[in-house]
């Protein structure tokens, strides 16, 4: 079943995606009616997506010094070229993740391809995934958390971020590794699908010369252990988001250990589950990280 697309959106949907509280929202309506709602047959607010988007450009003028009572005074077409010129001098950070929201929204890879365009001509691939793509990525989980976006939304940003790594990993590929005393082997447990992550690491890694295998989603121990027949020295790299479950994680890392750790070779995890990983009788070659930044400061 296809998800509907949505157009009309909550005041919660409002306060989660500008980050203004729902009181202030209705205190702007009602002193200087900012917006104008939709109104239900029980008196409730909803917005449509320009709603939205005004909202969006006003809450980025008022975190520039703008007031709302001097917002409320300019004609519709000025917000959007106000905002515009904020943009013309390259400083905004906000901007740029308020800008991709709304080509989450809308769709507009158009929107998406130009922002980007504009944070790279200034910033290097490492920055703009760090400064922007990161908080994205995680207000986005918040967003499809409390349902204020579909996975429609999240499946068409994740996608096009996705892409843009791959673009960049690639010219990283065809370059010959200038380190060779190990190899990494990035790949995710058995139905764990958040590939972003690992995506990204293994761009961090080619950019340190080193060489790496990328093996995807889904991937059973005895698969990996295949590696082990054909190369030494390798770094098992794996990120647990929602697999594998509490109940049985510490059984799966101990069998990773079992068939993975052979002569030199390591295992790195990380992720939201790894919390639930007993170490107190962990092998010594199984490295656990609290966050993707920490994993990256360790490759050499």
């Amino acid at each position: 079943m296809v998800n509907n697309i949505k157009t009309v959106f909550s005041i919660k949907d409002l306060e989660n995606l500008s980050g203004i509280k729902a009181h202030t929202i209705r205190i702007w309506e009602k002193r200087y009616n900012i917006l104008e709602p939709m109104r239900t047959d029980t008196n409730i607010r909803l917005y449509n997506l320009q709603n939205l988007q005004k909202l969006l450009n006003i809450t980025l003028l008022h975190e520039y010094g703008y007031k709302i009572s001097k917002i409320a005074t300019y004609p519709e077409e000025k917000i959007p070229q106000l905002v515009r010129e904020i943009i013309s001098k390259k400083n905004s950070q906000n901007y740029a993740i308020t800008s991709f929201k709304m080509a989450m929204m809308n769709f507009d890879q158009e929107l998406f391809f130009n922002t980007f365009d504009w944070l790279i001509s200034e910033k290097s691939f490492k920055e703009v995934f760090k400064e922007h793509f990161l908080p994205l990525l995680k207000e986005l989980g918040l967003l499809w958390q409390s349902e204020t976006i579909t996975p429609a939304n999240e499946h068409f940003m994740s996608h096009l971020i996705k892409q843009k790594i791959l673009i960049y990993t690639e010219s990283l590929q065809i370059l010959k590794p200038t380190k060779t005393d190990r190899i990494f082997v990035l790949s995710l447990p058995l139905n764990e699908i958040h590939q972003i992550g690992l995506l990204y690491l293994q761009y961090e890694i080619l950019s340190k010369g080193y060489k790496t295998i990328y093996l995807g989603e889904s991937m059973p121990i005895e698969n990996l252990q295949d590696l082990t027949r054909h190369f030494e020295n390798i770094t098992f790299v794996s990120f647990m988001t929602v697999q594998p479950d509490r109940a049985v994680i510490n059984q799966y890392v101990k069998s990773m250990g079992q068939k993975l750790l052979l002569k030199n070779n390591e295992i790195w995890l990380m992720g939201n589950m790894v919390e639930h990983i007993d170490q107190s009788n962990l092998h010594e070659r199984i490295r656990i990280f609290d966050s993707m930044e920490e994993t990256i400061e360790e490759i050499q």
